[in-house]
């Protein structure tokens, strides 16, 4: 029986289902990042311990750390580093040391991905405009795996 782990009730969670298959999504994931989230990406995904650095722009960039891989199952980034600078923002580093899960779970035809983002909740600062662009790039993800063509930031 799980338990449910308290300390991500108040964590972003976005819960989407996709046409596709869970190898498909762990592929997107861990090999194509550029193609659904941001043209502007730097190192690799693909094995644990592996870090890259995703920007949007001059003013905006994270750098991530690969804690955990389950094939097809789940993938779990650190934020070792972040910048989000918008004069809007006091605090334009509260990404850094939160965490970031994929949990991938296929039925039939349809595969749902559960997006918990860990320390990214509405008592900080950039909660509004960091969910928004959540939603945007869980979008383009989306369309990425069930078209082939995502809508990533580009350069």
């Amino acid at each position: 029986m799980k338990t449910m782990n308290t300390d991500r009730v108040e964590n972003y969670t976005h819960i989407m289902e996709v046409l596709t298959t869970a190898d498909k999504v762990y592929q997107a994931l861990t090999h194509q990042i550029p193609l659904w989230w941001t043209e502007v990406f730097e190192g690799a995904s693909s094995q644990i311990g592996s870090v890259f650095t995703i920007r949007f722009g001059d003013q905006i960039h994270k750098t991530m750390r690969v804690k955990e891989l389950t094939a097809n199952t789940e993938v779990v980034w650190l934020v070792e580093d972040s910048l989000i600078a918008l004069p809007e923002l006091k605090n334009q580093r509260e990404w850094i040391g939160t965490t970031i899960v994929w949990e991938i779970e296929q039925n039939d035809d349809i595969t749902q991905v559960k997006l918990t983002h860990i320390g990214l909740n509405p008592d900080i600062e950039c909660y509004e405009i960091c969910s928004g662009g959540w939603l945007q790039f869980l979008g383009s993800l989306k369309r990425f795996l069930e078209t082939g063509h995502g809508t990533p930031y580009k350069k």
